[in-house]
């Protein structure tokens, strides 16, 4: 994206970021990770109304539905549900409550800011470390309709999971290291770097 296309909020951030050389290698590598998850999220999606498509024609046009078509469609969609997650919280598009933190004083959103990134990045950790309890507790059985071990059920967890701690503890730290959020605005546009 070009700079004169950013708002002037996210290019003040984006010119505190620059000052900050410890956090670079940090943000590239996030930054890299986060766009090769849309791009998987997105690739998932489309794949998966492919696969949704075939099951329809399958089943009523051919009249034998393919039994392979459902578990691969419901997997991709939690691999591309989660990944999607994890770039919305890199993003700071996630669920929350912004008319708090625009109407909080600086000092308090700042605090609520660094709890919600602690929380979530915990949420994230539960995430990934149960996720991969369930699907190694599970790996030996097999899928119905796709000769698969079910364990691979589990795994969108652990990387979504992984990837949401991740883009909150990158998150965390620019909030610790002060770096300035602007005032939430209310009707703004959100661009992804």
């Amino acid at each position: 994206m070009k700079a004169e296309t950013l708002p002037a909020a996210a290019m003040e951030r984006a010119d505190a970021m620059g000052t900050l050389p410890a956090l670079r290698p940090l943000r590239r590598l996030v930054s890299l990770l986060s766009r090769i998850a849309l791009w998987i999220s997105g690739a998932g999606l489309v794949l998966m109304t492919g696969v949704v498509f075939w099951q329809v024609i399958g089943r009523y046009v051919l009249n034998s539905s393919p039994s392979w078509t459902e578990p691969f469609s419901l997997l991709l969609m939690s691999w591309f549900i989660l990944l999607g997650a994890a770039v919305g919280v890199r993003e700071r598009d996630h669920l929350g409550f912004e008319i708090g933190l625009h109407y909080a004083p600086p000092p308090v959103r700042r605090g609520m800011e660094i709890a919600t990134n602690v929380l979530v990045m915990g949420f994230g950790c539960a995430m990934a470390v149960y996720g991969w309890d369930l699907a190694m507790g599970t790996w030996s059985a097999k899928m119905a309709g796709i000769d698969l071990p079910q364990g691979v059920d589990y795994l969108p967890l652990v990387g979504g999971g992984a990837l949401i701690a991740l883009f909150s503890l990158e998150k965390l730290i620019e909030d610790l290291a002060g770096v300035e959020e602007p005032a939430v605005p209310l009707h703004a546009e959100h661009p992804i770097d």
